[in-house]
């Protein structure tokens, strides 16, 4: 279907330009929501005669989204979720939950303004991109957490997807006792199987000076 955009969509065109989309796109989206006409002579006429109230109105729009975009970029929201053991979601935080969040939290937003492209399914720090208008975003950041200590935890920067085993391991890494902290020079330290080995040879060589003595 041909249409004429009546402002400006990303990655298909300007106000006023003549496109060809999906019908069911146009049917669902575009035409519904204001954002397009079907295109013929009667509305392109249409169009041209409204245009300067069209541009008026986007403009005005414009100018409301980038005032919200200035309060609310840079933005953090927490959302809890049950979690794995590595940090996989049982479930997921779609669009939906994502404009929620941000309406408790004092801005309007649909679902259909959050450009994320597949819903989240693991814990940690997520930025996503709000589209509130055609030509202005903002990006906040969506700490996925199991409780609010864990999303804390996260915003200060720690890794909290690895297996509780696989951090154990590496705190029990980092105490591990480092011989150059204890001894000034630790190759003179005898350990293990060669310490073993020299104490026994030292034990053999002192039995045969005995003996031969007795002989003697």
């Amino acid at each position: 279907m041909k249409v004429i955009l009546l402002e400006r969509i990303p990655r298909l065109g300007q106000m006023g330009d003549t496109v060809k989309v999906k019908d069911g796109f146009a049917r669902n989206y575009l035409l519904p929501q204001g954002k397009a006409l079907r295109a013929n002579a009667e509305n392109l006429a249409r169009f041209e005669a409204e245009r300067a109230q069209l541009e008026a109105r986007n403009l005005e729009r414009k100018e409301e989204a980038a005032g919200v975009a200035s309060k609310l970029d840079g933005n953090s929201y927490i959302i809890i979720r049950s979690a794995g053991e590595t940090g996989q979601l049982y479930g997921s935080v779609s669009t939906r939950d994502i404009a929620e969040t941000l309406d408790q939290g004092g801005f309007s937003v649909a679902k259909n303004q959050v450009q994320l492209n597949i819903p989240i399914k693991t814990i940690g720090l997520h930025s996503v991109m709000i589209m509130l208008h055609a030509e202005v975003e903002a990006s906040v950041t969506i700490n996925v957490a199991r409780s609010e200590d864990e999303a804390e935890r996260q915003a200060k920067g720690e890794d909290l997807s690895k297996r509780e085993s696989d951090r154990y391991a590496e705190e029990e890494a980092e105490e591990e006792i480092d011989l150059d902290e204890i001894f000034e020079n630790p190759d003179e330290v005898e350990i293990g199987d060669e310490a073993a080995a020299e104490t026994s040879e030292e034990a053999e060589e002192e039995a045969t000076e005995e003996e031969n003595k007795d002989e003697a």
